[in-house]
């Protein structure tokens, strides 16, 4: 086979399905990647029932319309199956529900092989016309979710069928390969197959949209079938919800799922205050708990648990994308509006000092305001700008405050002090203000809190009501521009927390939206992130690229925990590649009672720290 070209290649895996090649463009080039290294363990047990918490318990099954946009969906859609997924190392696209994928030469469509083993929880096939019935589901008023009947509308605008197993889908605009697959396969699009046999029975859909009328209530808390590894089993309202394994999961045929979501059962318990579950979990109620805090990590994970061995302590690094953030200046402010204030306070706020005084060290810098990870998208070797009082103080009298008053705050001519109010969300982060509150003084420059809870406060800044606010966005894999900075968007309700306007950043995000020649893509992205830096316009502020996790001593997982893309390594919906050991468990149980003690572990996983191995 080796020896084929790829278009024969291609012509004989059309011929291969059933496909009459005259359906398909002919020089489609299949794409499989068949052969990435694995990364769970074959040592990996089946079994046990996983117990852990959530904060609330959902409002709703659905995993759209009202009160559908919660932490919960996640175990609902985001982490099921798409069509292909990233290599969580090596970041080619691997098979998920398709075994293969070609490009079409418009830049706009991509077609996919639909994996025949595929199949739902309740054993009916996954087909083209569960993807076909994706856009009737998704573009249905009666769903009530606009954001996806927009989505659904304008951002997909096709899905075609060649048979029961090959379809195309088509986006609504232009983009490189690599975005068409990374818009296809969104964790949190809903860019997956709806189980069109579930609603197939339906018969009062009045308005003919192929959905019933009354959807919202109706499959309030019904669950949908699932092409992922578990089902919802048990629910106990307000208490619990349980998640069984699917019986001879499909998943396993293919090589990048075996040894993984090794947990026969996942109970999620309502656990509203963080430290009673903290306590839960010390007492051998849950299996796990998140130490990412450095006062959870340094100062209360050595009770008697710790000490005697029972639970274990992990810190892996990964290298997700990290999304905007920091400072962000509202450059409709009288004052905030002159560049120099705005460089001038960038010198004087000592993010790095607060990392290591009030943080322990623990996180780390954001090179840049607008985030990091992108890969080629970022600005190579960007660091950001280091406290400074010297060019700080600079910058604030070429702005005219000249004057220092009788507190050490400075003043311009018109008497006016250079003091701005930083909004933030959370108590949690009044230390870390405070911190930049007094070293800020040593340039003159006064800065207040304003503390808002965190809806309050995210509406707070929404409508442009702040002078500086103390945010940190979420990331993808490809920067995101005009939502924070065309002039489009400098209003309220909008994501632009800079008020920023400008004819030739808006330019650049223009070109930026519709080049699909990645290499001139990233070129216009780091254009204009270097014109956010050079305007000043967030002050860049700190990532956390790791996990940090308690876990009991029954829980194992491969020698090599961390992959780059692995945000929690006890998450049965994202890499899931621990499992229980059933034998350490009731020895550990049995050392309980007897009252022995095993030595304490704590292992560092470092090998994906950014400027270590990588």
């Amino acid at each position: 086979m080796k020896g084929l070209s790829l278009t024969t290649l291609a012509l004989l895996s059309a011929l291969s399905s059933g496909v009459s090649a005259a359906n398909l463009p002919s020089q489609l080039q299949w794409v499989h990647h068949d052969d990435e290294p694995l990364f769970a363990s074959d040592k990996a047990q089946f079994g046990g029932t996983f117990h852990t918490f959530m904060s609330s318990f959902p409002q709703t099954l659905r995993s759209v319309g009202p009160d559908a946009n919660s932490g919960f969906r996640a175990y609902l859609m985001d982490g099921t199956p798409k069509l292909a997924g990233r290599h969580p190392n090596t970041g080619k696209w691997i098979p998920q529900l398709a075994t293969a994928w070609a490009f079409g030469d418009d830049h706009q469509t991509v077609y996919f092989k639909l994996d025949p083993k595929a199949r739902w929880s309740d054993g009916e096939k996954v087909t083209a016309d569960d993807y076909l019935f994706m856009l009737t589901y998704n573009r249905s008023k009666d769903i009530v979710d606009p954001w996806y009947n927009d989505f659904f509308t304008n951002k997909i605008t096709d899905v075609v069928k060649y048979d029961d197993y090959t379809i195309a889908i088509k986006s609504g605009v232009k983009m490189t390969n690599d975005e068409l697959m990374i818009q296809i396969n969104m964790p949190s699009n809903g860019l997956q197959p709806r189980p069109k046999h579930f609603f197939s029975n339906v018969r009062n859909d009045n308005n003919n949209d192929g959905m019933p009328d009354d959807f919202v209530r109706r499959y309030n808390f019904k669950s949908e079938p699932t092409t992922g590894p578990y089902f919802i089993d048990k629910i106990k309202r307000g208490k619990r919800v349980v998640f069984k394994h699917v019986k001879d999961w499909w998943g396993y045929s293919n090589r990048y799922y075996q040894n993984r979501y090794n947990v026969e059962k996942v109970s999620y318990r309502v656990i509203r205050d963080m430290d009673i579950a903290r306590k839960h979990f010390e007492r051998g109620n849950l299996e796990t708990f998140g130490l990412v805090l450095p006062s959870l990590w340094h100062g209360k994970s050595n009770t008697e648990p710790y000490q005697t061995g029972y639970i274990d302590k992990f810190w892996g690094y990964n290298q997700t994308p990290q999304g905007a953030g920091g400072l962000w200046m509202n450059t409709k402010d009288t004052l905030l509006s002159d560049r120099n204030i705005r460089a001038g306070i960038t010198y004087a706020t000592d993010i790095d000092g607060m990392i290591k005084k009030v943080l322990r060290g623990d996180y780390m810098r954001l090179p840049s305001g607008m985030g990091f990870g992108h890969g080629g998208y970022d600005i190579k070797g960007e660091t950001a700008p280091k406290f400074d009082t010297t060019r700080a103080i600079k910058y604030f009298e070429k702005a005219g405050f000249t004057h220092i008053g009788s507190d050490g705050i400075r003043t311009n001519d018109a008497g006016q002090r250079l003091s701005f109010a930083i909004t933030y969300s959370s108590r949690m982060h009044t230390r870390r203000i405070a911190y930049l509150k007094e070293q800020a003084k040593k340039a003159g420059l006064d800065f207040t809190l304003n503390l808002l809870d965190g809806s309050s406060a995210f509406k707070y800044m929404l409508e442009k009501k702040h002078q500086i606010a103390f945010l940190h966005m979420g990331g993808g894999e490809v920067p995101a521009y005009w939502e924070y900075l065309d002039s489009d968007n400098a209003k309220p309700q909008t994501n632009n927390f800079t008020n920023y306007s400008n004819p030739e950043m808006d330019t650049l995000i223009d070109k930026y939206n519709h080049e699909f020649n990645t290499q001139n893509k990233q070129a216009l992205s780091h254009k204009i992130a270097q014109k956010v830096a050079d305007e000043y316009l967030i002050v860049p502020g700190y990532m956390v690229p790791y996990t940090r996790e308690a876990y009991w001593r029954w829980l194992k997982f491969p020698k090599n925990a961390m992959t780059k893309k692995t945000l929690g390594l006890f998450s049965p919906i994202g890499i899931a590649n621990f499992w229980i050991d059933e034998s350490t468990k009731k020895a550990t149980e049995q050392a309980m009672d007897e009252g022995k003690t095993f030595e304490p572990i704590t292992i560092i996983d470092d090998r994906f720290k950014v400027g270590g191995q990588q």
